[in-house]
């Protein structure tokens, strides 16, 4: 590859010096380009040569068998060749990537244990260094670490932010004590200046623990132990048969928490409910319902109409189910509290949602809904059909109340 540069003005036309040179090499060729600071003209020449080792070209090497000639060699010039590797080759065990290596015999398997306790003996007789420098107790020993100084902007704002809270007020947190500090930051709201126990300690007016002043020790404190709740201890089949009687007094049923709830039982339940006309509470928390119990609570719901709250969180009901049973409720305007959120699908889908806040906004008597909705629309217009039936009820109350009082008010103008 030739180059070729303009004339130059320091010489005449027609002279022209060629600088060729070629640096040949094992396994590159390199050129170097030499341009005179007097000449008109400077053509550089390139010529590459194969490269070659110890004389011979590389080619030559292409058909040499590697494993004949590692076959011919002793082990001290193996020894010497493996000193010589790459440590970068991936190909080779982590052992023989290194200089070193041990001659001495293998001892036998290894013993981890022995290792240790090996290692622990060797520290403990092996003496320390010594001091250079002996330690001297108050004497600082090499440089000692100055902060550097803060940059301006910061030192310009800690001048300018000066608080003035007049003399008495400067007079009085002078002369508060810890205690009276405590208890002015628990009432001013400055949780990050005191624990838990300064904090509830200053609420309760019990005086200050001691040792958690200011410089006291930050300890933790011990969980208070809660009981554990007793196991539901609600007998199915003798509570079936109860609302299958339509027992008045059986206002709440509870079966949370229960295992092993047949199909049969639930189906039962169920039946139960379509003619019972004294229950208002339902709950079935974590019993294994699935989409067939919640199908035929479905139907009950859409005849019965003494229930006000119904409570199936924490079951195995899907998406398409749940859509069933909140347009039961639209049957009978009776139930006012429906909860059924984790279910089996933690995710209802756009379409699920969008229906059942359509179905809610119907509902002019449900007043609480107890489902996880992922989409904002969703929540927000159930949100706000709910509010509106808690004020119509609200203002039905009072118009109720104020119908009462005057009535009452009449009948005693009457008496009289």
């Amino acid at each position: 590859m030739s180059e070729f540069f303009g004339p130059w003005n320091d010489k005449e036309e027609g002279e022209e010096e060629v600088v060729e040179e070629t640096v040949e090499t094992i396994t590159t060729t390199t050129t170097r380009r030499q341009i005179p600071s007097k000449s008109s003209s400077t053509k550089t020449t390139t010529m590459t040569t194969p490269a070659t080792l110890y004389g011979r070209d590389l080619s030559t090497y292409d058909e040499v068998d590697v494993d004949e000639l590692l076959a011919k060699l002793s082990q001290e010039e193996l020894t010497m060749l493996a000193k010589e590797v790459d440590p970068d080759d991936n190909f080779l065990p982590p052992s023989q990537r290194n200089n070193y290596d041990c001659e001495k015999d293998p001892t036998g398997p290894l013993n981890r244990k022995k290792l240790i306790e090996h290692i622990n003996k060797q520290a403990l007789e092996t003496p320390d260094r010594p001091e250079i420098k002996p330690y001297v107790a108050g004497v600082v020993r090499g440089k000692k670490w100055i902060p550097p100084p803060a940059p301006e902007k910061v030192r310009d704002a800690e001048e300018q932010i000066s608080i003035d809270l007049g003399d008495e007020y400067e007079q009085a947190l002078t002369d508060a004590s810890q205690e009276e500090i405590i208890d002015l930051a628990a009432i001013l709201g400055f949780h990050s200046m005191m624990n838990q126990d300064q904090y509830h300690a200053s609420l309760l007016n019990k005086g200050q623990p001691v040792g958690l002043g200011w410089d006291g020790i930050t300890k933790a404190t011990k969980p208070k132990v809660y009981p554990m709740d007793p196991p539901n201890d609600t007998d199915p089949d003798e509570t079936i048969k109860r609302v299958q009687q339509n027992d008045q007094k059986l206002t709440d049923l509870n079966w949370n928490n229960i295992k092993n709830i047949s199909e049969e039982k639930f189906e039962k339940l169920f039946e139960g409910l379509k003619s019972n006309t004294s229950l208002e509470v339902l709950s079935l928390v974590n019993v294994g319902l699935s989409d067939r119990g919640a199908a035929q609570l479905a139907g009950a719901l859409r005849v019965n109409s003494a229930l006000r709250v119904v409570n199936v969180e924490t079951n195995f009901i899907s998406p398409p189910a749940l859509l069933q049973l909140v347009r039961a409720l639209l049957d009978t305007h009776a139930v006012e509290e429906f909860r059924a959120s984790n279910q089996r699908s933690q995710v209802l889908g756009n379409k699920i949602e969008m229906e059942i806040t359509s179905l809610v906004e119907q509902n002019p008597t449900l007043l609480r809904l107890g489902l996880h909705l992922e989409y904002s629309d969703a929540r927000h217009r159930i949100a706000s059909h709910l509010q509106r039936n808690i004020d119509r009820i609200r203002k039905d109350l009072t118009l109720r109340l104020q119908f009462r009082f005057f009535n009452q008010l009449a009948k005693g103008a009457r008496s009289q």
